[in-house]
């Protein structure tokens, strides 16, 4: 009887939205008690891989972020070559709504962060913060509003959400890059070509190329430009379909998603949303940096998704999701605005110091929460009007 109810409740489309939240609560009350030094003092142990005196030696905190990260940057490649191939994103036409949305909701949440820290030259580098969006709290969150809500409108979700982290992916290379060592990215040509070549072959077993993968992102990571790049680079290079015909990218994404979703996200959750509150005031939520991300999260999101959705709809671009109305939009806009893992992970890009990392956990937590009430309230409003509209119609 347990060992059916965890597989019920792992096999439904929220469980990851719910494990996380879960994680994510976990961190903040043991943050906030006797166990907070030992939570801070295992994150900030050091360790190292070296060879004859050479690797790498990080904190806990960093091998997370650098390393597990990277796993989920895979995860997002592999997702991304297969929906440009074959999926979602394949028709211009069926991208243009979205991809709109997804416009709108990474630069108007920028916009407003930066109005607020305009000011603060030393938290303005954290602009893209509010601009990310968690796809499985996102999708979590709609799908405890039941089978009501349209198909389409989680198609819609989903590819509006994996263009944003696109976006996110375009912004980590280009605007969180540390202190370039060009030998490294001369080295990192080294596995890049045999990952090329593999594919170009159509290579069956992807063992060689996750190997490859490891050692290109070693030496990215060396380089200064963000490791998880190589990841997704790693991704874009496994095979669709193989000589026989058979997808190793399907194959490998179907077997990793479950480690990514349950095990990896959670991971990163709990290292990073451990916001301590001791001492916090609403002051303290009202400084640049947190209402900036919180704002950005909240009212960012929901007017970039809605307004550009709004006039790609009405200047006949494109149309409304099949059986979508716009108070359904409004409610997918403000589930763009749950950015808790992106929001977290270019938080840590962008901040190294734990006050101001306190900050930004409070912003991201803050606007996520909000957003996501919204969300659901909007499209269970949305799901039950248009039951009403149906039951009259048949009456």
């Amino acid at each position: 009887m347990l060992l059916r109810a965890i597989d019920k409740f792992f096999s439904h489309e929220a469980s990851g939205g719910i494990l996380l939240m879960l994680s994510a609560l976990a961190a903040m009350m043991i943050a906030n008690s006797a166990l907070s030094s030992v939570y801070e003092g295992v994150l900030g142990s050091y360790l190292a891989v070296t060879i004859n005196g050479s690797g790498l030696e990080k904190p806990l905190i960093l091998w997370i972020n650098d390393g597990l990260m990277a796993i989920f940057f895979f995860l997002i490649g592999l997702e991304l070559k297969r929906e440009l191939l074959e999926g979602k994103l394949k028709n211009p036409r069926d991208v243009l709504l979205p991809g709109m949305a997804a416009l709108g909701g990474m630069a108007v949440p920028a916009l407003i962060f930066a109005a607020f820290n305009w000011n603060s030259p030393e938290t303005l580098g954290g602009w893209a913060i509010p601009a990310a969006t968690d796809i499985a709290f996102a999708l979590g969150i709609l799908a405890l509003v039941g089978s009501r809500a349209p198909v389409s409108l989680k198609v819609f979700l989903l590819t509006l959400a994996i263009l944003d982290d696109l976006g996110a992916i375009i912004i980590i290379a280009l605007f969180y890059t540390s202190e370039l060592k060009i030998d490294y990215l001369y080295l990192a040509l080294l596995p890049l070509a045999g990952l090329i070549w593999l594919n170009i072959k159509g290579a069956h077993r992807v063992a060689p190329a996750i190997l490859l993968g490891v050692i290109m992102w070693f030496f990215v990571l060396k380089s200064g430009v963000h490791a998880t790049l190589a990841g997704v680079v790693t991704a874009f290079l496994i095979p669709l379909t193989d000589k026989w015909g058979k997808s190793p990218l399907h194959a490998l994404e179907h077997a990793l998603t479950p480690y990514v979703l349950f095990l990896i996200i959670p991971i990163f959750a709990f290292a990073n949303a451990g916001v301590v509150l001791t001492g916090l005031s609403l002051s303290d939520l009202l400084a640049p940096l947190p209402i900036g991300i919180a704002l950005g999260l909240i009212l960012g999101k929901q007017i970039g998704v809605m307004g550009l959705t709004f006039l790609t709809v009405k200047l006949g671009f494109a149309r409304l999701p099949h059986g979508a109305t716009w108070l359904h939009i409004y409610g997918i806009a403000c589930l763009a605005g749950v950015g808790f893992t992106m929001s977290l992970f270019i938080g840590g890009l962008s901040f190294a110091d734990a006050a101001t990392m306190n900050q930004v956990r409070l912003g991201v937590l803050t606007g996520s929460i909000i957003s996501g009430i919204l969300g659901y309230c909007a499209l269970k409003i949305a799901c039950a009007k248009s039951d009403d509209v149906e039951e009259a119609a048949t009456a």
